[in-house]
This record gives structure tokens, sequence and C-alpha cells, in this order.
């Protein structure tokens, strides 16, 4: 599960339609060993991309959503569907306007996981939903559809919501990748130090990507620094991806 993030305008959707053969490109990408724009019927048949379940046409019924994604999708199973939307208030004469939030958020996963793909795309898949109705996608796209055989790539602006499932991290800035780590590694690399006022000076002289103040302490972020060392300094601690990724764009909107 490799989460893709970056500020607006950073080149994030212009990756992803690269990537599903919607967008031309400089030098080589292969997905699934398929170059996306000589291959691509060939790459979507292992693919499944949602840019947004908030959005969906209102007069669209439940069964034509159905029908519509296994005319265009081989790996869609009808079987699969019926048997998550049986779960569900969702009846097949439904339209989209009759339905709540949280009820479009079930006929979408409801969607998704009965597409056998190897490779899902999700380009801010929760935007619009409210806390209850993203934190519900997410556990029910880990625990029903998720498995070893599977890769998911997601761009979402609520990065502390996904990070506790992400496998792997990518930043990117003004169109280039400027991290690219597996969330282990991020955790080895990765230290934040709160530090007396008294000890700032000698945090400094290491080098530190961030600083920030918090209750009249300093939190300092350091990038490969011996913690031995840094234990010297004060408390460590984890820094969540919001603070590393505020540290990596720092000067961004300058």
């Amino acid at each position: 599960i490799v989460g893709l993030v970056g500020p607006n305008g950073a080149g994030k959707t212009t990756a992803l339609k690269a990537i599903l053969g919607l967008a031309d490109f400089d030098g080589e990408l292969t997905v699934n060993g398929v170059d996306p724009r000589r291959e691509r019927t060939r790459l979507m048949q292992d693919v499944c991309f949602i840019a947004d379940v908030a959005v969906l046409p209102r007069w669209l019924r439940v069964g034509e959503a159905i029908d519509f994604v296994a005319a265009v999708h081989p790996r869609f199973s009808r079987d699969k569907c019926a048997g998550f939307l049986a779960h569900t208030k969702l009846a097949p004469r439904m339209r989209v306007r009759e339905l709540s939030k949280g009820m479009i958020v079930q006929l979408h996963l409801a969607l998704v996981m009965a597409i056998d793909a190897r490779l899902l795309v999700l380009d801010e898949p929760t935007l619009g939903l409210d806390i209850l109705y993203r934190k519900a996608f997410y556990e029910s796209l880990l625990g029903d559809y998720f498995d070893a055989d599977k890769t998911i790539l997601v761009t979402t602006h609520q990065i502390e919501e996904i990070e506790h499932i992400l496998t792997d991290l990518m930043f990117i800035r003004s169109g280039r990748i400027v991290l690219a780590a597996t969330m282990e590694q991020v955790a080895e690399r990765y230290v934040e130090v709160m530090v007396n006022p008294d000890r700032a000076d000698a945090a400094r002289a290491l080098a530190p990507l961030n600083e920030r103040q918090v209750f009249g302490k300093s939190i300092f972020l350091f990038d490969g620094v011996d913690r031995t060392r840094l234990a010297e300094l004060g408390e460590l601690h984890k820094p969540s991806v919001a603070d590393l990724f505020v540290a990596t764009m720092k000067g961004t909107y300058a």
C-alpha cells in the first residue's frame, strides 16, 4: 500500500495519469511489466482506478452502475458484488440521489472489491466525506480487499488517516520524487527530538531537517543521525508522516 503525497500542483494526478496510460511522458515507465502508452488495454485488465467516491451521477441507479462496471472491466464479478451489497440496504433500483454518503461509499466499495485487480489506484478517494465514512472506507478496503497479491496506490490530503496502513511512502514536489522508502526505512531514518532550550544550539549543530516550537520546547527532526547522540539532547519520538511531509516540503509555498 503506497502513499503518494505532495502539495497541490506537485504532479500527483499527472503521475497517476501516466501510470494509467492517460498522459504522455518522457523516459521509461512500466506497470505490471507493461508500457501504459503502448498496451493500455492489456494494462487496464489488471488495474482499477477511483478518482473520488463522493462523485457519482445523481440520476444513476445502483443496478446501472453495476452493469457499467461489468461491461468495462473483465475482472469484475457480479457474484462478489452482490455478496457485498447483501450486507447493505442498497437496492438495484435506487438512484444515487436517494443515497446517503455512507451508502455511496458502500456502493463504491462493492464495485471496487468485486474487481480482481492487481493494482488499485485511488486519487483522493474520500474527498468530500466526513471522518466516519473515510475511516469506514479504508477499513473495508484493508479488511475485505487487500492481500499479498495486490498493490494499492493512494493519494490523499488526509495523510494522518492512512499512515497506519501504508507499507511504502513517496513524496512528490515540483514533478520530482523527493522521498521513496518503505515505512520501515522511514522509521529507521527519521527521528524527532524534544529538546530543552539549553540544548537547542547543540541540536542545531547536527543539521536538523526542521525545527518547530511546542509548549516552549524545540522539536528537531533529523535524518540518519545516530540515535545515541540524539538521546543526549532530549526525548526521542517517531515523527508522523504529516510532520515529515511539512519538513520535506518546507519552502514549497514561499
